[in-house]
């Protein structure tokens, strides 16, 4: 039954994709839906985009796991994002009107020059590589099959949308994908608070050995500011068809991230009270939580539940490869006129997903983290385009190199406070440099 509700889920999402094909014809259609969407479907493919199986997978074996400090945890992230999208989307949105920007690191290639857009690229590939993955690691989990197929399956429906339709099929599957996850997080919370437990379990306290202060500034930094650090998201900021559009879509996406955090979060409390009750069983790994919750519902309603996780996943993954690919394609290769090759990126970053996520390298949360984390040396580049009329090119690459690098090393060493240490030293690499260098600016 699964395998045939996904198979029918494929055809439907691929004749959205068939239709939205039509009329592509440059870049800018293909990559941001000639920048004609409105408010609704804005705020529809932004949620989605960012809302994925790290929610209904990964948030919700993290609150079963570690208790209520990950309520706290996400909603952090959504008050980052509504401020941020406040005061910087009106500006971003405007930059890429006026000069024609379709992948988001052009932002850097005006200011920085383009060594720096092509060396952003490059570690936003890296840094979303993982990311991406989970996309995947978490719909494979789901369809009770050989995990390897299942790889493949969630892979090809990820690439083939994208492949087709650019981000106007990407945008409508988006949509219609998320009032479909809404509306079946509802129903999984109103079913759990029935069967399984109602009530606040006595491990949901916080601060606990979990949520200590320090490891929920580190989880919670990069989250922070992760509607300007990662690309797939800020790239969102390009596609609304007017102000009044992106207005709108700012609105509507911190209603749906408002309702979604505290389903998804209630979701893993009343499970985690359900074990402490006996009307659940005790879960080990926390990423089988919501798989397990799947075991004991009604067949119908656990199939639903699963397909709508896969498709936030699908919406999530294909958003994020169409993104790279645009990035690979502008500020790498440097093509700014042919979309063929724009193709091929999108098959080629699909394999390197599949590669990575058969792996199963890692918990879904981490791994989100462990990305932006990564991303956070964007940064100090990111509001020096629209604050700090210091550094260029020596400034750019300089902060990139050293936040990543310390992103790296750090993660390697197990350190809990990385993304802090990623946070301080690019900023402080960025003023050292770019007081010292002399650049010239517009």
């Amino acid at each position: 039954m699964m395998l045939l509700a996904v198979v029918i889920y494929m055809i439907i999402g691929t004749i959205i994709a068939l239709y939205a094909k039509r009329g592509i014809a440059t870049q800018e259609d293909y990559f941001l839906a000639n920048r004609k969407l409105g408010g609704v479907i804005s705020a529809l493919t932004y949620a989605s985009t960012t809302y994925s199986a790290f929610m209904m997978v990964g948030l919700v074996g993290l609150t079963y796991a570690t208790g209520v400090g990950s309520a706290g945890f996400e909603l952090m992230y959504l008050v980052g994002t509504l401020f941020l999208l406040s005061y910087y989307s009106p500006k971003f949105w405007k930059l890429g009107k006026e000069r024609g920007y379709i992948s988001p690191c052009e932002v850097f290639e005006d200011r920085y020059g383009k060594p720096v857009a092509t060396l952003s690229s490059i570690l936003a590939l890296i840094a979303l590589i993982p990311y991406t993955s989970i996309q995947i690691i978490g719909s494979a989990y789901l369809l009770q099959i050989d995990y390897t197929i299942a790889t493949i399956i969630v892979a090809f429906v990820i690439a083939f949308w994208a492949f087709l339709g650019g981000m106007k099929s990407v945008a409508v599957t988006d949509a219609i994908q998320g009032i479909f996850m809404l509306l079946m997080a509802v129903i999984a919370v109103v079913w759990t608070a029935e069967n399984v437990a109602v009530g606040i379990p006595e491990s949901a306290s916080f601060p606990n050995n979990f949520w200590t202060p320090l490891r929920f500034a580190s989880l919670t930094i990069p989250w922070f500011f992760f509607a300007l650090t990662n690309p797939q998201v800020s790239q969102r900021m390009f596609v609304p068809k007017d102000e009044k559009a992106l207005k709108r879509m700012v609105i509507l996406f911190g209603t749906f991230g408002l309702i979604y955090t505290v389903l998804v979060t209630a979701l893993g409390l009343f499970l985690r009270m359900g074990t402490e009750i006996g009307t659940f069983p005790s879960v080990s790994y926390r990423d089988k939580v919501t798989p397990t919750l799947l075991t004991i519902m009604p067949e119908p309603l656990a199939i639903a539940l699963a397909l709508s996780i896969i498709m936030a996943s699908v919406t999530t993954a294909n958003s994020i490869v169409l993104t790279l690919s645009s990035m690979i394609l502008r500020d790498v290769v440097g093509e700014r006129r042919k979309l063929a090759l724009g193709r091929v990126f999108v098959v080629a970053i699909t394999l390197a997903l599949i590669v990575f996520a058969i792996q199963k390298p890692g918990y879904i949360v981490e791994l989100a983290v462990l990305s932006s984390t990564i991303l956070l040396c964007q940064l100090p580049l990111i509001l020096g385009v629209f604050h700090f009329k210091i550094g260029g090119k020596v400034t750019g690459l300089a902060t990139l190199i050293a936040g990543f690098t310390t992103a790296i090393v750090l993660s390697l060493m197990k350190i809990p406070w990385t993304s802090i240490a990623v946070f301080v030293t690019s900023f402080a690499v960025f003023f050292l440099i770019g007081t010292i260098e002399k650049a010239k600016f517009s």
